[in-house]
């Protein structure tokens, strides 16, 4: 009897052993196969590079040739492409009736998406339409938040210029401005104009829009010089884009004034400014997140049937403040042509 005791035990310790043998096989085979399902059944819509078919996207902007802020655009269209396999075609033009026929191009090219910028959204308004009606869905990114759903683009990426501009002229009267140049490098164009009437709402001195030619930098320069000079009570320049401020900075110089500058939007030489003290602030709208969001949405769209936003609110991606506070942290990703 006793000796039987260790027999029994040992049998009992022997069939434990086994059963949680079997639960853990068991366990590890239905974490494989049920780990294999789920990535078949996502049909390649997961983490990671997708194996999905190939597409194509057109992205179609207002970009002014040598503004290095569309080159960060780019960049997270690029990122963004390469991760969902999609052939990107990128085009852009300033004007409105030329960026109409980059549109009409991709509709004739069939494409399977296009990300487009709304900047003079009369002159894109019929052309968009002819794509909405091929079936070619639509996304608007950067230029556009009060039209794209008017145009029946499926989603939008961007900041609420208007809003940015309040923010602006908020930060601006508590920095102590009186009086603003707000210098607008292309005329007629939606969002710029948008810019500076928020920084007209937002701010409590006075205010004032300088129209200049964005694509001839002698021009802009001697036309803020001659501003200055003949208002010095301007005590403040904001700009619009980061290689106007940056001409902006030499004005001030060469005006003789005291005026300072801010402006909208970055670039790795802005960055620089802003640490020596040439350029007091910069609103990041995150173009590099916009041109990635703007391709991806796409790409999810097709493969999953995903609206960000719900089809009915813009994602917005700014405004953010980048000052001496902040900027170092920035400068990192600045290097990198990313922010």
């Amino acid at each position: 009897m006793n000796r039987s005791l260790p027999s029994r035990s040992r049998r009992f310790t022997i069939l434990v052993a086994m059963a949680a043998s079997t639960v853990l096989t068991l366990a590890g085979c239905s974490s494989n196969s049920g780990g294999k399902k789920s990535e078949e059944s996502a049909g390649g819509v997961s983490a990671g590079k997708a194996t999905t078919p190939r597409m194509t996207i057109a992205m179609i902007t207002h970009a002014v040739p040598g503004d290095t802020f569309w080159d960060t655009i780019r960049k997270g269209a690029q990122a963004a492409a390469a991760k969902d396999n999609v052939k990107l075609i990128y085009t852009s033009d300033p004007n409105g009736g030329n960026q109409a026929n980059l549109v009409q191009n991709a509709i004739d090219q069939k494409v399977d998406g296009i990300a487009v910028t709304l900047a003079k959204p009369d002159a894109m308004k019929a052309t968009v339409a002819k794509a909405v009606q091929a079936g070619i869905p639509v996304v608007g990114f950067n230029s556009g938040v009060d039209d794209w759903k008017k145009q029946g683009l499926l989603e939008y990426f961007g900041q609420d210029e208007t809003v940015a501009g309040e923010a602006v002229g908020k930060k601006l009267s508590s920095l102590g401005a009186k009086k603003v140049a707000c210098v607008i490098q292309e005329q007629g164009q939606v969002a710029l104009e948008a810019r500076c009437a928020g920084v007209k709402k937002g701010f409590s001195g006075t205010t004032e829009n300088l129209f200049v030619n964005g694509a001839d930098m002698p021009s802009v320069k001697s036309t803020i010089t001659a501003k200055l000079k003949q208002d010095p009570s301007i005590d403040y320049v904001v700009t619009l884009a980061a290689p106007v401020a940056l001409t902006a900075t030499q004005a001030v110089s060469d005006g003789g004034s005291k005026a300072k500058v801010a402006t909208f939007d970055l670039n790795k030489e802005l960055v620089k400014a802003i640490q020596d003290g040439s350029i007091q602030f910069a609103v990041d709208q995150q173009p590099y997140l916009q041109g990635y969001l703007a391709v991806d949405s796409l790409w999810l769209y097709k493969n999953n049937g995903n609206y960000s936003g719900g089809g009915v609110a813009p994602v917005l991606t700014g405004p953010a403040f980048v000052d001496k506070s902040n900027v170092a942290t920035v400068a990192t990703f600045a290097a990198k042509g990313t922010r």
